[in-house]
């Protein structure tokens, strides 16, 4: 039986990677399982992935994976059209996706001429929902929503299998449970068999970009969240320094952030009123 309920697709996946940099790591194991609406039966796509760099010794350490084992195996550029094709146009889950591994596998894409348009995509988090309700690792959550010890934490297949248990169990444990945050504001029944209660859930829906570099301010403007002009907005920063937007396209930004900026700048110089 199909376990949750679908508009359209979903897939968990889980990244093994040369380090921790969204930017500029490479992956070098993926694991997806897709969730089909009227499948009761989900499809599960892996590899090894050669990262075209060394992996350092102190990360083969955290995931057992070194340049032996992928000597032979694809590059991502190699599995990008079928990878991008399994994935199709479904909603990803994970775990401490957000903030790392769904940002690494769009820059993958994005260095491979494909853009995996996250804006178009609910996302969903299952660390963020453990971490609000019940702070711990995966493999701790395996064992408090499911009852069970992963043994084969930090291999992408295993965790991303354990990553679905741990979504259900949440979903069981906590459909009747309300969130209050730390202002006291309540969230009724957030972790249900609802893809867009559980994104709006996992997400901070004000952030434009997965590396909150970019969010929405209380007037619904776009502001810089990082570095001498955090908290101002596009055109605050566009009548004093326009010049700082050709250095974020030229620097080490994500592609969504880049994207984002290009949109204005090209806006701008069309003399096009913002919607």
């Amino acid at each position: 039986m199909q376990p949750f309920k679908l508009d359209r697709e979903l897939v968990f996946f889980d990244l093994e990677t040369t380090g921790i940099n969204v930017l500029r790591d490479r992956i070098v194991q993926i694991a997806m399982v897709k969730f089909s609406p009227g499948k009761e039966t989900p499809e599960e796509f892996y590899s090894l992935i050669h990262p075209g760099l060394p992996i350092p010794a102190e990360v083969t350490r955290i995931h057992g994976i070194d340049d032996e084992a992928v000597a032979d195996a694809p590059s991502f550029a190699d599995l990008a059209g079928e990878m991008h094709t399994f994935i199709g146009c479904s909603d990803l889950a994970g775990y401490n996706s957000i903030r790392f591994d769904v940002p690494l596998l769009a820059e993958e894409f994005f260095r491979c001429g494909i853009d995996i348009e996250l804006e178009s995509r609910r996302l969903v988090d299952v660390q963020r929902i453990f971490y609000k309700m019940e702070p711990r690792s995966l493999k701790a959550a395996y064992q408090f929503y499911c009852g069970k010890t992963l043994d084969e934490a930090h291999d992408a297949l295993a965790d991303t299998r354990a990553t679905v248990e741990v979504l259900l169990g949440q979903m069981e444990r906590y459909r009747d449970t309300d969130y209050v945050d730390d202002d006291g504001h309540v969230t009724n029944h957030p972790v249900r068999n609802d893809l867009q209660a559980l994104s709006e859930f996992t997400n901070d829906l004000n952030t434009l970009d997965v590396t909150q570099r970019l969010r929405l301010n209380e007037r619904s403007e776009v502001v810089f969240n990082f570095g001498k002009y955090v908290n101002q907005s596009f055109e605050e920063v566009w009548q004093k320094e326009p010049t700082y937007f050709s250095w974020i396209l030229d620097r080490d930004f994500s592609y969504q952030v880049k994207k984002i900026v290009r949109k204005f700048v090209e806006e701008k110089k069309q003399n096009k009123p913002r919607i």
